[in-house]
């Protein structure tokens, strides 16, 4: 009892003390999830080489600009477990199809391409989580790339130019007019 005849009751009964402690708690279990999240996920943007990979992309767009000149454009479709290419252009051998995951380098994939008919490629995939993927088809001389959307509402076109937006060949007209 105190002086004034009124019971105190111990402190863990009291709600002050638990309120000024959460805070403190909550921040330790918010670090404690946050450590387990950052051993338990690969961060996958990190490259080893990047340095290497910097000096190589003059080697990269020399290989885009070669599919662009040699006017290669693809088509690729996901049936069924299986990527199917078809190539407007020919392309002697096999192609080879790299699919990359915009963060998670763990389900990036690799495979070759066989050739099973005139401008038809096709390879085995293991599935695909749904997001957005960079493709990139290629071989020894030339390179197309690209993003794909999964799952694909339609196929997937790499190389060639968008044909331009309706009207914008007749503005540029009325322009060269008004000269």
């Amino acid at each position: 009892m105190n002086s004034n005849g009124v019971r105190a009751q111990p402190w863990y009964r009291e709600p002050w003390p638990w309120i000024l402690m959460a805070g403190p708690a909550i921040v330790v279990v918010a670090g404690l999830v946050t450590f387990w999240l950052a051993v338990r996920s690969d961060d996958g943007l990190v490259l080893d080489d990047y340095y290497k990979q910097g000096l190589a992309i003059n080697q990269t767009l020399d290989r885009a600009d070669a599919a662009a000149r040699l006017g290669i454009v693809a088509e690729l479709y996901l049936v069924d477990g299986r990527v199917r290419v078809l190539l407007a252009a020919a392309a002697p051998g096999a192609l080879t199809l790299r699919l990359a995951h915009p963060t998670r380098a763990g389900m990036d994939q690799s495979l070759e391409l066989s050739k099973v008919g005139q401008g038809i490629y096709e390879g085995r995939l293991q599935p695909l989580r749904a997001g957005r993927w960079h493709v990139v088809l290629e071989q020894r001389d030339w390179r197309l790339a690209g993003d794909w959307i999964v799952p694909a509402a339609g196929a997937l076109t790499l190389g060639g130019h968008a044909p331009p937006p309706a009207g914008a060949g007749h503005s540029q007209e009325s322009k060269e007019g008004k000269r």
